[in-house]
C-alpha cells in the first residue's frame, strides 16, 4: 500500500479542564504560584527606604519593600492572628498590624508584641518574625518566589536574557497602566497575546501595513516566543493575504503603520517614533522602496530618543531585534512585546476575590517607554471593571472582545479540547505542557 511521504505534525490538544475546571484552578493555587518566579512590580516603584508594594496571587499576599540594604519581601501576614499587614503601596518605617498592634521592622523582625507578658514565656521559642520571600530583579522588574529552595531567578529565566537584555527594559518607565477585571480564565486572557495567528481575523486593519503577517513560534525551556522570520517584508507594506499593497507610496504605508500603533495601541512604538516617521514624507522621494522608508523612519526615531536625553541602548542592533522576535511568553503569567523605544507588558492571574473561580481573572496591561532621567510621568493605574462599557484602545478592544466569547464557547458540550497551530501557536503548546508539569506532575497531549 502506498504511503503519504509527507509527515504531519502531531496534533497538540489542550483540555478544556485547564480553563474551566475549579479543581484545576485549585491545583494551580497549590502547585504553581508558590513554586515559580513572578513579577511583583517595577523597580522604580520603590525609590526610597520604606517604600513598599503588595502583590496578591491566589491565596497568597506578598509585601515587597525597599530596605536599607536593598529589596526585601515577606508573606503579608501577621503571625499572631493572620491579619494582612499592608495593602496597596506606600511608605512605612515598620509594618504594624492594625488588629492588635504587633509590629515588624523592614528587616522582618518582630519589634513589639503588645502585653507580651501575658504569654508567660510561651512565645520565647516561637518564630515571631515575618516569613521571608525570595526577591530579585531583572529587566527593571521586581521578581518574587515563595519557594525558598527552588532555582534562582537567573536559572528560572533560562536563555531568555540572551534575547531580551539588549532591549534594556530596565531603562524604560511606565507610560500607562490598565487593570482589567474580566469574566474569563487568566490563561484565556493571556493567550490572546501569545500568538500572531489571530491578527488577520481580529485586527484586519493591521495587515494593510504589517508586512507578511505569517509567524513562527519556538519554545525555549519554560518560555517561548514568536516572530516574523519567513519571507520577511518591511513594515508599511501589505500582507500577502491581500491583493497588492494598499499604499503604493511606501512612505505613506510606513507613516500609516506608525499612526495605527500610536493612535490605536499607544504602546510598543512611541509617539516619538510616529512624529519621526512623518518626516520621511519630506526627506524621501515618492518612489523610495519600502525597506529604505522603514529603515529611515526607525533611525529618525532613534535620533529623536537620543536628542530627548534617553538612555538609548547601543547594543540593540537590527540583528538583536530580529533574533528576539516580536513576542515572548514568560512562564507562567507574563507576555512582552519589546521594541527599540518602548515595550508592551501583560500580566494575568486569578481574581484575588475568588482565586478558585476559573471564570474570573485580573489582567494588567503596561505600556513602557524610554524617558530622560527625571522626566518620567506620574502614572496612575486605570481600573476597568466592565470593558464593554469602557475602551482601552482600538487594538486591545478588538482582542478583549474575543475573550468572553472564548470562555463561553469552551463550555459547549462539543468542545473537548483546543487544537493550537503547531507552527504559529507554539507559545500556547509549550505553556500548557509546562503548566501541566507543575500542576499535574505530567504533560498530556
Amino acid at each position: 500500500m502506498a504511503t503519504n511521504p509527507k509527515q504531519s505534525l502531531p496534533l497538540n490538544k489542550i483540555s478544556t479542564e485547564n480553563y474551566l475546571s475549579r479543581e484545576f484552578a485549585r491545583a494551580e493555587n497549590e502547585h504553581l504560584w508558590g513554586k515559580v518566579w513572578l513579577v511583583a512590580g517595577r523597580v522604580e516603584e520603590l525609590k526610597e527606604v520604606g517604600d513598599f508594594l503588595t502583590f496578591n496571587v491566589a491565596n497568597e499576599s506578598i509585601v515587597v519593600a525597599l530596605g536599607k540594604d536593598g529589596l526585601v519581601a515577606y508573606h503579608n501576614v501577621c503571625p499572631h492572628r493572620g491579619r494582612r499587614l499592608a495593602e496597596g503601596c506606600g511608605r512605612a518605617s515598620q509594618f504594624r498590624c492594625r488588629y492588635h498592634g504587633w509590629s515588624f521592622n523592614l528587616d522582618g523582625k518582630n519589634t513589639q508584641v503588645l502585653d507580651r507578658q501575658d504569654w508567660d514565656g510561651a512565645l520565647d521559642d516561637e518564630r515571631l518574625d515575618l516569613w521571608p520571600v525570595r526577591v530579585d530583579t531583572w529587566a527593571g522588574f521586581i521578581w518574587i518566589c515563595m519557594d525558598t529552595e527552588g532555582e534562582s531567578l537567573a536559572e528560572y529565566l533560562e536563555t531568555m536574557p540572551e534575547y531580551l537584555d539588549p532591549f534594556e527594559l530596565e531603562e524604560m518607565r511606565f507610560r500607562w497602566k490598565v487593570e482589567l477585571h474580566l469574566g474569563v480564565n487568566w490563561k484565556v486572557a493571556l493567550e490572546a497575546f501569545m500568538e500572531g495567528y489571530h491578527v488577520a481575523a481580529t485586527h484586519p486593519q493591521l495587515i494593510t501595513v504589517s508586512g507578511n503577517d505569517y509567524t513562527q513560534s519556538y519554545a525555549h525551556g519554560k518560555h517561548a516566543h514568536f516572530g516574523y522570520w519567513k519571507d520577511v517584508q518591511p513594515l508599511g507594506t501589505s500582507s500577502p493575504r491581500l491583493a497588492g499593497n494598499v499604499y503604493p507610496d511606501a512612505r505613506e504605508g510606513v507613516v500609516e503603520f506608525f499612526r495605527q500603533i500610536e493612535e490605536d495601541l499607544n504602546a510598543i512604538q512611541t509617539d516619538r517614533d510616529f512624529a519621526a516617521a512623518k518626516k520621511i514624507m519630506d526627506i524621501l522621494p515618492p518612489d523610495v522602496d519600502a525597506m529604505t522608508a522603514m529603515g529611515t523612519a526607525i533611525e529618525l526615531g532613534r535620533q529623536a530618543a537620543i536628542d530627548d536625553g534617553t538612555n538609548y541602548p547601543e547594543g540593540l542592533t537590527y540583528e538583536a531585534l530580529g533574533k528576539a522576535g516580536s513576542d515572548w511568553h514568560i512562564f507562567p503569567n507574563c507576555v512582552t512585546l519589546p521594541y527599540f523605544d518602548g515595550a508592551l507588558w501583560y500580566r494575568a492571574r486569578p481574581d484575588k476575590s475568588e482565586p478558585d473561580n476559573p471564570d474570573k481573572c485580573l489582567f494588567e496591561i503596561w505600556s513602557l517607554k524610554r524617558y530622560a532621567p527625571g522626566k518620567e510621568p506620574k502614572v496612575e493605574t486605570r481600573v476597568i471593571t466592565d470593558p464593554t462599557k469602557e475602551s482601552v484602545c482600538l487594538i486591545l478592544d478588538q482582542d478583549i472582545a474575543n475573550l468572553t466569547e472564548v470562555q463561553a464557547g469552551m463550555k459547549s458540550s462539543k468542545f473537548a479540547y483546543a487544537r493550537p497551530n503547531p507552527v504559529q501557536e507554539m507559545e500556547l503548546i509549550n505553556f500548557h505542557k509546562t503548566l501541566e508539569r507543575y500542576v499535574l506532575g505530567q504533560s498530556r497531549n
